[in-house]
């Protein structure tokens, strides 16, 4: 969000790489709650809209590598880090980028927007580096679609109802400088 300064976009990405190691933490003690409610990816994203994408992009490079030291190597998996580092890291770049340029007139809109063109971006250079790189001749679009739409489902529809709703309440406390002026 234009208006912020350098510091504060600092520890505003600071706590969102924090978040993004702290936060599956609670989900998985269930089993696959991780690849159903994503929590890693909430942080990221918001990082990308609040930030902007150079701290997106770095927050969501940053975090599965972070949690998988800080846990040992079970949060993620190992296996599953190259391929995660990559996805977190384009939707932190889109969501910002995003954000950066689209200007409808309404936050809940550019927010909306931005977060489903990440999303989509995310999963289409996930699903591509699987196919090509990761897992060569054992991946399928069966296997993506329902890896990162079907099963994340719940977790996608958290990040459109979370996200927007933490924008506007941070907005409205004036912890983050409003995206248009008071129309009035």
């Amino acid at each position: 969000m234009s208006g912020m300064s350098n510091v504060k976009r600092l520890v505003f990405a600071a706590l969102c790489l924090a978040l993004s190691v702290v936060l599956p933490f609670a989900f998985h003690a269930v089993a696959n709650a991780g690849m159903i409610f994503l929590p890693m990816h909430l942080p990221v994203l918001l990082c990308g809209i609040i930030c902007g994408w150079p701290y997106g992009l770095a927050c969501g490079a940053l975090a599965p590598i972070l949690s998988n030291l800080v846990t040992g190597g079970m949060m993620p998996p190992m296996a599953y880090v190259p391929a995660m580092t990559c996805e977190l890291a384009v939707y932190g770049l889109v969501a910002g980028l995003i954000m950066k340029y689209l200007r409808t007139g309404k936050t809940v809109a550019d927010v909306l927007i931005s977060l489903v063109a990440a999303m989509l971006a995310g999963r289409a250079a996930m699903g591509a580096l699987n196919a090509l790189i990761f897992r060569a001749g054992e991946y399928s679009f069966a296997v993506w679609f329902a890896t990162l739409f079907a099963t994340a489902l719940p977790g996608i529809v958290i990040q459109l109802v979370l996200i927007p709703i933490l924008i506007i309440a941070l907005e409205r406390a004036k912890v983050l400088p409003g995206r248009y002026p008071a129309q009035g």
